[in-house]
């Protein structure tokens, strides 16, 4: 009897990387927990020590990293991190990926190119992950690479709602900034009262990496507030060009929603400058000063991952946040 009432015992424990402790800080804030204390410091070669302050024996450990630059740097610190855990005895250990790293490495487009962001999975796996959180992946199939279980949230519900409570629905164009994201343009399109769509027909050097050639809107945004929307923004070349586009069309206003401001340089200065009324991203990625403009507007993940780690960690349905449409 004992034995069963010790099985049955589950302890919700949260681990933070350092990439980015406010958003740690706010999902343990929606949790009503603390996050777990630990050691963590750089030797003068790199190398990366952690250690937690606390046992981890049995309990259900979700190890929270983002991963922005330097990306190689925070991925090892989270591998470690989990080995830890795995070593530490604790039960079950959840990845939590804000944002996937090399999600963008996702297939080989020439020959001898790597499966970056298959590799990523394999070494969660390896580390002792027994399931992944992450949000927006760059390619729906990235869920298939990793052997286990692998909760994919969507910012769609939350940027969307923003959109509809600041600009309304009547006179508004989904864009999608190229022909490959027009699924997702639906799923917004769906979520804003079925708003017309539209794409920006672009193409592309295979060489070059970061520089897309924009050219013209299929779809008609003539005096219509346009709603462009990509997962990711990186260096800003894409989306300010096609704000470009889209203003030559005809639009209105052009508001631009991403769910990761990766925003290399020199995104910040593009996107200030690109003549899109807003900027909306989520903080799955931390958003310093020296990226931000007036015209940003930054919403907090943390209510959601939060709600999922609670699903989770309490056997319920992952699914159900997305109103039974994941």
């Amino acid at each position: 009897m004992t034995a069963n009432w010790i099985d049955n015992q589950k302890n919700l424990m949260l681990f933070s990387g350092r990439a980015h402790p406010e958003l740690a800080e706010q999902v343990a804030k929606e949790l009503d927990i603390q996050i777990t204390p630990q050691t963590a410091r750089d030797f003068a070669n790199g190398e990366i020590f952690v250690r937690f302050e606390e046992s981890v024996r049995g309990s259900d450990a979700f190890v929270l990293q983002s991963h922005p630059a330097p990306l190689n740097q925070w991925i090892m610190e989270q591998l470690i991190m989990i080995d830890a855990l795995k070593r530490g005895s604790a039960k079950r250990i959840t990845a939590v990926l804000p944002f996937y790293p090399y999600a963008r490495q996702d297939k080989k487009h020439r020959g001898r190119e790597p499966i970056s962001a298959r590799l990523i999975a394999d070494m969660l796996k390896t580390a002792g992950a027994d399931r992944i959180i992450t949000v927006d992946l760059h390619t729906d199939q990235i869920q298939g690479f990793f052997d286990g279980p692998v909760d994919h949230m969507h910012a769609q519900g939350q940027l969307a709602q923003y959109v509809r409570e600041n600009y309304g629905t009547d006179n508004i164009c989904v864009v999608s900034p190229d022909a490959g994201r027009v699924k997702v343009a639906e799923k917004w399109a769906d979520a804003l009262d079925g708003a017309p769509l539209a794409f920006v027909h672009k193409t592309r050097d295979p060489l070059v990496p970061n520089q897309v050639k924009s050219n013209r809107v299929v779809g008609d945004v003539k005096g219509r507030t346009c709603v462009l929307i990509d997962d990711m923004i990186d260096t800003g070349g894409t989306i300010a060009g096609a704000v470009k586009v889209l203003e030559d069309a005809g639009a209105g206003d052009v508001i631009i929603a991403t769910t990761h401001g990766v925003f290399s340089d020199p995104a910040a200065e593009r996107l200030a400058t690109c003549g899109a009324k807003e900027v909306i991203a989520t903080n799955t990625l931390p958003i310093p000063e020296e990226k931000r403009f007036p015209t940003l507007t930054v919403l907090s993940i943390a209510p959601l991952l939060a709600r999922t780690i609670k699903e989770v960690f309490e056997n319920g349905s992952v699914t159900s946040l997305f109103n039974g449409s994941a």
